[in-house]
């Protein structure tokens, strides 16, 4: 993530998203025949108050987001089927299948989900008891699920999502713009809009289905579902298409275009519907789902990776030069850390009314504020740092945020801006506290998006950079995205791959810059 001052890289300092996504449905164990609750949402009960017998744990138990998160599971897939109006009395209506694998007994489970109406609830096939409270959905099958048994759960939800507003994080998740909505989650807020284990340590597939109002345009993470497997030229694409046009492309466009979404009528008013597919795992904070009016380029890089990058025309931004960034730094990073990890790449520019950008996997978003190359080089960076090497709990965001900044320090480099020394020295001169007070390996949850967590910890890669050496240190990242692709990581776990590669011992040095306060020896 990062903001507009970057030292300020809070949810209300974040990526701006237009957002309003769909999703396609996995195919659900059975129908969705559960019962309906009082009121459309259920009694405001504490959850574990109705059913009897092995509950999974409910939360994470992650102190930074407390409450977030639940146990007894793993979520394999969500299939997002999601109508979004953003002028609608009820913004939302979705049906969320979730497919995980039980990795203990279960009576009953939780998912987190805010505020949101629930209508009916499967597990399955079969009708399921719910309960809500506190943010979360209590759900009790018709019979409790075995250790190691798969299970789908559907849930059929509606209503009109809020932004969290946290008095330490700052406000995040869904946000009305002019034409559309974004959303924006980190750390925790997609119960906002759809029931998860929200929480990063439990990634998963995704597929969306969205259907919006026809003359505006969906955009989710991945690939749309029937994008064709070559064509397009390097850094090229389709040429700019019109406000409102669908996304992305046109029956007859040249190679590389993706097929427009089928335009239904749905009453008096029109629909489009468009559906993404994410092959990667990926955490629910990085969801998202933008929906507005937008101009559209797509491509490729060199190494034949789809770009699709996306901006507001009614801001000033160029795509031209957003979308050739977007496919260099893709490629130049490559080079650097590692193939690219996912199926798709760009970003999307969005005119909402925040100071923030976020690292939603393989399509950041940005604010309205505007985006320069360095900023798209630290929400690229983190498609391999934070996206495909996702932190187990979020005291490690500096694995996230100060990877992506030393990233940012190259690129600025490699475009004629201060070397990557002289940005070190020119922070290890200040005496700012909130660098050097600020251990950033565990920051804490009030400073868990300070600019320790940035700058010192892209400070402690280029020591560790100055200590072993070019070859060894950029040896160690690309042994770090290869072996932890796709997976949950710890700091020790890094100190580890960075002593196995390098042959030296580095723990005083790892505690000297992310766990002590004071300026660390140069």
């Amino acid at each position: 993530m990062a903001g507009q001052d970057r030292r300020s890289h809070r949810p209300g300092a974040r990526a701006a998203l237009r957002g309003v996504a769909g999703v396609a449905v996995l195919a659900a164990a059975g129908t969705l025949t559960a019962c309906q609750l009082p009121g459309g949402d259920g009694p405001e009960q504490a959850p574990g108050t109705a059913a009897t017998g092995p509950a999974g744990p409910t939360s994470a138990g992650d102190p930074y987001v407390p409450g977030d998160g639940n146990g007894g599971y793993d979520v394999r897939h969500y299939g997002l089927k999601l109508t979004i109006t953003p002028d609608g009395a009820e913004q939302l209506s979705g049906t969320a299948t979730i497919t995980a694998k039980a990795t203990e007994r279960l009576a009953r489970f939780n998912l987190d989900l805010t505020d949101l109406k629930v209508a009916k609830v499967t597990v399955n096939g079969k009708a399921a008891r719910t309960q809500r409270g506190r943010g979360e959905l209590e759900i009790t099958p018709s019979e409790p699920l075995k250790k190691g048994a798969e299970f789908t759960t559907v849930v059929a939800y509606s209503g009109t999502p809020q932004p969290v507003d946290d008095p330490i994080l700052g406000t995040y998740g869904w946000i009305r713009t002019p034409d559309g909505v974004f959303v924006a989650c980190q750390p925790s807020g997609a119960q906002t809009w759809f029931p998860s284990n929200d929480h990063p340590s439990d990634k998963a597939l995704f597929d969306f289905e969205i259907t919006v109002p026809a003359g505006l345009t969906a955009v989710a993470n991945g690939i749309p579902e029937t994008m064709p497997a070559g064509g397009g030229s390097p850094g090229g694409g389709a040429p700019e298409r019109t406000p409102g046009a669908p996304l992305p492309g046109t029956p007859g466009e040249e190679p590389g275009g993706t097929p427009a979404p089928a335009i239904s009528p749905v009453g008096a008013r029109a629909t489009t519907t468009s559906k993404w597919h994410v092959e990667n795992p990926m955490a629910t904070y990085l969801a998202t789902v933008t929906v507005g009016e937008f101009a559209v380029r797509d491509g490729r890089t060199a190494a034949g990776v789809p770009v699709i990058s996306v901006a507001d025309p009614s801001l000033p931004t160029s795509l031209d030069a957003f979308h050739r960034t977007n496919v260099q730094v893709t490629e130049e990073f490559a080079k650097l850390f590692g193939p690219y990890p996912f199926a798709s790449s760009g970003g999307i520019v969005d005119n909402a009314d925040v100071g923030f950008a976020l690292e939603t996997q393989t399509r950041p978003v940005y604010g309205a504020y505007g985006v320069t190359p360095t900023l798209i080089a630290h929400e690229l960076a983190h498609q391999w740092f934070g996206d495909s090497v996702s932190v187990t709990r979020w005291k490690d965001i500096w694995l996230n945020e100060g990877f992506a900044t030393y990233a940012e320090w190259i690129w600025g480099e490699r475009s004629g801006g201060p070397t990557v020394q002289e940005q070190f020295d020119q922070l290890y001169e200040t005496d700012a506290r909130e660098l050097w007070d600020v251990p950033p390996g565990d920051p804490g949850r009030q400073d868990m998006f300070a600019r320790s967590v940035y700058d010192r910890g892209g400070m402690t890669l280029h020591a560790l950079r100055r200590k072993v050496g070019d070859d060894a240190f950029f040896k160690i990242l690309k042994t770090w995205t290869k072996e932890k692709r796709n997976a949950n990581v710890t700091t020790p776990q890094f100190v580890d791959t960075a002593e196995r590669v390098s042959g030296e011992r580095l723990d005083a040095f790892f505690d000297a810059w992310l766990y002590e306060k004071g300026r660390p020896p140069r």
